[in-house]
């Protein structure tokens, strides 16, 4: 057993867990975070995405003890309050839910996409990098629409801070 300590969404956690456990286990099992979906258990899908220091990275990829001492984010902690996030938003305006089983995933991808490539995200950008990211249900054009409009609104928003 190791005791792992972070801070996720904003607050700061210490958590014992068994030195197998995957980050994707200690937050949805451990701290009851269960936006953050397991959906293949090989790091195929893309359902278990989260921030870690302001990056993306498949949580089911990375072992709690590797985590610690990291800013971990989830889903549940993008927005403020009751104002969603733009990329929520725009994922809602755009209809770029289906099941929303991936919808999670996703979201935390598109945001890093964002950040990192700024007003320079296009649609072929866009395509590529959520390549990691599976949708068993739509065929993936309102869920570009909705990051390109994201980008748009992050821009906007980023700009007003």
């Amino acid at each position: 057993m190791s005791t792992v300590k972070l801070t996720v969404n904003g607050k700061a956690v210490s958590v014992d867990v068994e030195d197998r456990t995957l980050l994707v286990q200690l937050l949805r099992e451990n701290l009851n975070l269960t936006g953050t979906h397991v959906g293949c258990d090989t790091s195929q899908c893309g359902a278990c995405v989260v921030h870690i220091d302001g990056r993306a990275v498949k949580s089911c990829t990375v072992l709690a003890t590797q985590a610690a001492g990291s800013n971990v984010t989830t889903i549940e902690g993008i927005a403020k309050g009751e104002e969603l996030h733009p990329m929520q938003a725009a994922f809602r305006d755009n209809h770029g839910l289906q099941c929303g089983f991936c919808t999670p995933g996703m979201i935390m991808s598109s945001i890093d996409i964002v950040n990192r490539h700024g007003g320079k995200v296009d649609e072929a950008t866009v395509r590529q990098e959520l390549d990691g990211n599976i949708c068993r249900c739509t065929g993936y054009h309102n869920i570009v629409k909705a990051v390109l409009d994201a980008a748009s609104r992050m821009k906007v928003a980023q700009a007003a801070e």
